[in-house]
């Protein structure tokens, strides 16, 4: 099978594109590595024995509409990851922010429906929006969207993922496309960076310096993890489930924490001479943020589309970070040409 990832030099991209290739497909990914990585695809070419004839990288924009018509047109699957992400990358650049995920999906959409090619489309958990600390119910996907005022840009990302979410839905219903929505939890794993905002590899990265670990707010946020290898496994297998098709589906873990003792069991884990030190929201970030206190999500419509759900416990995801961490980082190619005839540009 031909598999075509957006964003596939990303994070979650290039781990699902390996997964893909050790199962046998071809994959085929286009980024223009705002924020993915040669490194990422440099990755998948040294841990996939068959990624010299498989894999095809294309440096390129998902509004670049020649070059996503030929790629939808040849693959049997499309996994649409490409997106602004971080909170730090949505408060920086609001407006390519909303345009990248609103734009870019209706594009992705219009094409697999000319094409009728199965595709899924991922969103996250930050469309449900603000949750108290007393709200101790996990949320379910039918639960309902809260968000603050429009002069709080971190909302604009939230609502643009929702706005993702109603097309996919109304392509679904109305022109019969094979759609599969997913929001992810807090993915983490090897090789994320904490250039945008993710908060566990921005932790290991300063503890294993023994620099202050620095906590947003008073830390008592809380959140849930998902080891990235558990995410890909769910993607891969609602992709394979007639039953995904039209539904929204939660992919997260189950162990909460809060986001201060998260940081005292990094250091503790790493035995790191680290201060943790809280930041107040306003040092931290401009005047339109505001964060949520908790969110926590529910796997049951995971567990009985796949009979599957996450089960990486955290210190298990924690341990392979601070592993990843250790080694010794792959150099940046400045050369993208190079990489580009390396991994065959369709």
């Amino acid at each position: 099978m031909k598999i075509f990832i957006t964003g596939g030099a990303g994070f979650i991209g290039h781990h699902l594109a390996a997964k893909y290739l050790e199962q046998g497909h071809e994959v085929y990914i286009i980024d223009n590595l705002s924020t993915g990585s040669i490194n990422n695809i440099d990755f998948i070419y040294n841990k996939c024995p068959n990624a010299k004839q498989s894999l095809f990288f294309f440096k390129g924009s998902v509004f670049d509409y020649e070059k996503m018509l030929e790629l939808t047109g040849i693959c049997d699957q499309v996994i649409h990851l490409a997106a602004a992400v971080g909170v730090r990358y949505i408060l920086d650049n609001p407006l390519e922010s909303i345009i990248t995920n609103v734009r870019a999906t209706e594009n992705v959409l219009e094409l697999c429906s000319k094409f009728k090619k199965k595709v899924l489309i991922a969103s996250t958990s930050e469309v449900y929006g603000k949750r108290n600390k007393s709200d101790n119910k996990a949320l379910e996907e039918n639960d309902d969207c809260i968000y603050g005022p429009s002069n709080k840009s971190r909302w604009s990302y939230a609502a643009s993922k929702l706005i993702d979410e109603f097309t996919a839905r109304a392509y679904y219903k109305e022109k019969n496309l094979q759609v599969v929505t997913v929001r992810f939890f807090n993915t983490v794993g090897p090789r994320q960076t904490g250039r945008y905002g993710m908060v566990i590899p921005r932790f290991v990265n300063q503890a294993l310096k023994n620099e202050d670990i620095t906590v947003y707010g008073d830390g008592m946020q809380s959140r849930t993890f998902t080891h990235v290898s558990e995410a890909t496994n769910s993607v891969i297998k609602l992709m394979e489930n007639k039953k995904a098709v039209g539904e929204v589906i939660n992919i997260g873990g189950m162990e909460e924490i809060t986001i201060l003792d998260l940081a005292k069991r990094i250091k503790e884990m790493v035995n790191s001479k680290s201060k943790i030190k809280l930041i107040p929201y306003e040092e931290a970030y401009p005047s339109d943020f505001e964060d949520m206190q908790r969110r926590v999500p529910s796997v049951k419509k995971l567990e009985s589309i796949i009979n599957y759900s996450p089960k990486f416990n955290l210190n298990g995801i924690l341990t392979d970070v601070i592993e990843s961490f250790k080694e010794e980082p792959i150099k940046e190619k400045e050369a993208t040409k190079q990489s580009q005839t390396q991994y065959g540009v369709c």
